[in-house]
């Protein structure tokens, strides 16, 4: 039997208008699903009609994940369309007095997501902000204190999945202690094993022990670790910490493989067979379709020659089914009219009145 190898993959894609190149992506490679970013968004009506398209190019049989990063604060690709959320840094403060203002915000995104067609957002960031000169995180992170961020990260994640919408905490093994923006270059981290775990692991044990879905890896190096692969490609990283230590038995998926963190130093090719062996699930293609249609190319040589071992791949097909038939269920396009009445609805503009 045959494997839908392109579950693997989520794209990018330029334009507001779903292209043919993306269509065939969906169809004829059975990709797993897209990602949007401000580039491909524009109106309200517009997105509706953007996500319509996504589901029926991919049909029934293996549904579309339909993602967005989408946290608050300055990393909003629906800003001018749904109710404008602070930072997590800011929720942070507020949330002092109002203990469950982090819940009630989440679920507030969430119920606007689900409304435009969305069913997996990239939130939250689970780093934690120990470095001031941090030049990607900063006040994307709740804080400077693993506790607080555990806790916060917890409550945004219940209020994110229990609105219909798959949560991804990230960047495993955590970003908040780096001085290089992984988009640009390769940030190292020099801490001890046991500093990890007493700081960067908290946020992420605790999200797990909420239930959160995915868990996104993050293209810096931990030489303590592993002193010759990046988190995303690394499998003493991925297995034997996140899958073993922490017992994260939901989806791993890599932060975008096109960052010049892992892109400047690897070829697709190269990439997507360390990140299989790694432990990747899912990853993240975000500009260039014909980069998507290389790796679901290259992963299908991969198994082919033994080199990825069906039984690893099927378990993360498992995975990628189990999240769609939670968060999708029944396929249908999202409606208009539904998602005007729920987007910016004064219950949710009251919130941060």
């Amino acid at each position: 039997m045959t494997l839908a190898l392109g579950q693997l993959f989520v794209f990018g894609f330029n334009g507001t208008k779903f292209p043919d190149d993306a269509r065939d992506l969906l169809k004829k490679e059975q990709a797993s699903g897209c990602i949007l970013f401000s580039r491909n968004i524009s109106s309200l009506e517009q997105v509706v009609e953007l996500n319509s398209s996504i589901v029926a190019a991919a049909g029934k049989k293996m549904p579309a994940i339909i993602s967005v990063d989408q946290e608050g604060g300055r990393v909003q690709r629906l800003k001018d369309i749904c109710t404008v959320i602070p930072s997590m840094e800011e929720l942070a403060r507020l949330s002092k007095s109002s203990p469950d203002l982090c819940y009630r915000t989440a679920a507030l995104m969430g119920r606007e997501l689900v409304s435009l067609g969305f069913n997996v957002d990239f939130a939250p960031v689970l780093d934690i902000n120990t470095n001031p000169d941090n030049p990607v995180i900063g006040a994307r992170s709740f804080a400077s204190k693993a506790d607080d961020v555990a806790r916060l990260g917890a409550q945004f994640i219940r209020g994110l999945q229990g609105s219909g919408i798959a949560a991804c905490g990230k960047h495993f093994p955590g970003h908040g202690d780096t001085s290089v923006d992984s988009h640009i270059d390769l940030p190292v981290i020099h801490h001890s094993l046991a500093r990890l775990r007493e700081v960067e692991f908290v946020s992420f044990k605790a999200a797990i022990e909420a239930g959160v879905e995915m868990i996104m890896t993050a293209h810096i190096k931990a030489p303590v670790i592993d002193a010759d692969h990046p988190a995303t490609l690394s499998h003493k990283i991925l297995h034997t910490y996140l899958r073993k230590e922490l017992a994260f038995d939901g989806i791993i998926v890599s932060d975008d493989i096109e960052m010049r963190a892992v892109a400047d130093r690897y070829e697709v090719p190269e990439m997507i067979e360390l990140g299989l062996r790694a432990g990747v699930d899912l990853f993240l293609v975000c500009q260039d379709t014909q980069k998507t249609a290389l790796a679901i190319e290259t992963a299908h040589k991969l198994v082919e020659r033994g080199v990825i071992s069906r039984s690893q791949i099927e378990q993360s097909l498992k995975r990628i089914e189990k999240l769609k038939a939670k968060y999708i269920g029944e396929v249908c396009a999202p409606d208009l009219i539904q998602a005007q009445k729920m987007v910016r609805s004064a219950p949710h503009l009251d919130l941060f009145a």
